[in-house]
């Protein structure tokens, strides 16, 4: 078995147990084979953990690619609503989990979480710039904007508060390009 044909499984229990308290038994375990072969097929822990992460970026980025169609919004706005629709899917609840712990293990300092979140949030924003409108004066600055209202309003409705900054005091800006 080579280690595209584990990372599938790999993720699959990372996403539904999370890393904080992953060891290579159930890892191995949730891949249909042994620690030692993972350990053969990624040298060691840590790399298999940074692979796991990069896989699961590509699914995260696919998934969002799909659902979001191949016509750029045509504002900032609808960029915003869109995102949100498919970030309030349930399917998409594992990912925002595990982004959320990645986060806050970055934060406590854990090793390697500051990293990937930082290799995961520049994936993220280059793909969220790539969505904004043809004519935004600033699709970079835009894309960080937009990821801050994103990830507020994702927590916020996680948390039960239905209404979101799209709903609040930036609503007004949102409301032109």
């Amino acid at each position: 078995m080579s280690r595209e044909l584990l990372l599938p499984g790999l993720a699959a229990h990372v996403l539904e147990h999370g890393f904080e308290n992953a060891s290579l038994r159930p890892l191995a375990k949730a891949a249909g084979t042994s620690d030692r072969m993972l350990i053969y097929h990624f040298n060691n822990k840590e790399q298999m953990v940074k692979d796991i992460l990069t896989h699961i970026a590509g699914v995260y980025s696919a998934s969002l690619q799909e659902a979001m169609g191949h016509e750029r919004a045509t504002s900032r706005k609808e960029c915003v609503v869109r995102i949100l629709a498919v970030g309030r899917e349930p399917a998409m609840q594992p990912f925002l989990t595990l982004w959320w712990e990645i986060v806050a293990g970055a934060a406590r300092g854990v090793a390697g979480y500051k990293e990937a979140a930082e290799a995961m949030m520049s994936e993220l924003l280059a793909w969220l710039e790539g969505q904004m409108p043809e004519d935004d004066p600033d699709p970079e600055g835009g894309a960080r904007y937009l990821m801050t209202l994103i990830e507020g309003s994702l927590m916020l409705s996680v948390v039960g508060h239905a209404r979101t900054a799209r709903d609040g005091l930036l609503a007004s800006d949102l409301s032109t390009p």
